[in-house]
């Protein structure tokens, strides 16, 4: 696997202080300020985990001494039990099979440790063993999850959480988007044929539209942790596609130094049930996560953020093939 060289927190370190800066101004008289929440969304295979250790050591390290947790959304995935269990009700779903789409989370445990984190009370951050059950992961027993905010215990509150993961941000898109979408990608599927060179490369276009429906609404939901971010960092690709090599190199990485790892054919067919979210969601990364917006038509807004002050609280990174950063977008 190549190695992943940091080129992005040049970027991400002064654009954080800045929106660090711009939120205990906001809280300037509030002694009950919560902490400062940063989502961070990286394609997979990107090098978030490389970015989110060095945001991590920089911000807890002088001259900051701010201290920080990460709180990945993998590691609230459905039990294992439960996640048969949600497989089982929807059989004909292959993007519920298996952890990954947005109805595979725990939402209302999430929903906990984000509430607990901004009251500063002691909180166990959860965590998932993603190689249980020959790969397929479970949770680990709560005992083992890592607690924070015990300052009975001499532990400092925590002033900084980076909350990371492959969708982190996405936003549900209304039923005719939706739709188009998907028709759009199934007429580009059936205008490629067995054109692969330039053809169509995705995956939206090869499930159900009903599929994709349920993964849509139970989106709706995940919006309870992006209105409570304060700032968003978001590691794009020139072609999402590129997280088919990106996972093939972890993959034969893992297979050289354990002896054991997935087929090619295993890794694809794992991507595959993600690669419909990238195509749908993508584009409100994009946008920006924070930019107001509507609902199925209703004329509503849905964001949590004015609309004066949702500019300039977005970074975008856009990386090439080898990961390197070739635009650096503000939003």
């Amino acid at each position: 696997m190549a190695q992943i060289i940091d080129d992005k927190s040049q970027y991400c370190i002064p654009f954080v202080l800045e929106q660090l800066d711009a939120h205990n101004k906001r809280h300037a008289n509030n002694p009950d300020a919560p902490p400062f929440f940063l989502g961070l969304n990286g394609i997979q295979g990107a090098g978030k985990t490389t970015l989110v250790t060095i945001l991590r050591s920089t911000l807890s390290s002088p001259p900051y001494n701010l201290p920080t947790i990460t709180f990945s959304l993998d590691d609230i995935y459905l039990t294992r039990a439960d996640q048969l269990a949600l497989a089982a009700a929807h059989p004909s779903n292959p993007l519920l099979q298996h952890r990954g789409q947005p109805s595979t989370h725990d939402v209302p445990l999430g929903k906990q440790v984000f509430a607990s984190l901004r009251q500063y009370l002691p909180t166990r951050i959860p965590l998932y063993d993603k190689s249980a059950f020959h790969g397929q992961g479970d949770r680990v027993p709560v005992e083992q999850w890592e607690t924070v905010n015990d300052v009975s215990n001499g532990q400092e509150r925590v002033k900084v959480v980076i909350f990371e993961g492959w969708c982190v941000g996405f936003r549900a898109r209304s039923e005719d988007d939706v739709r188009e979408a998907w028709e759009d990608a199934v007429r580009k599927r059936d205008e490629a044929g067995d054109n692969k060179e330039g053809g169509y490369k995705g995956r939206l276009g090869y499930v159900r539209c009903e599929d994709v429906r349920d993964i849509n609404e139970a989106l709706r939901a995940y919006d309870e942790f992006t209105d409570q971010l304060d700032a968003f960092i978001h590691i794009d690709a020139e072609d999402t596609h590129y997280v088919y090599d990106w996972r093939q190199e972890q993959e034969s990485a893992l297979r050289a130094s354990k002896g054991t790892g997935m087929t090619v054919e295993e890794v694809n067919n794992f991507v595959d049930g993600y690669y419909p979210s990238y195509e749908l969601f993508t584009s409100t990364l994009r946008e920006g996560v924070f930019k107001p917006r509507h609902d199925d038509g209703d004329g509503e807004s849905k964001s949590c953020h004015d609309q004066a002050l949702w500019e300039g609280k977005q970074l975008r990174l856009v990386v090439n093939r080898d990961r390197k950063v070739q635009q650096v977008i503000r939003i």
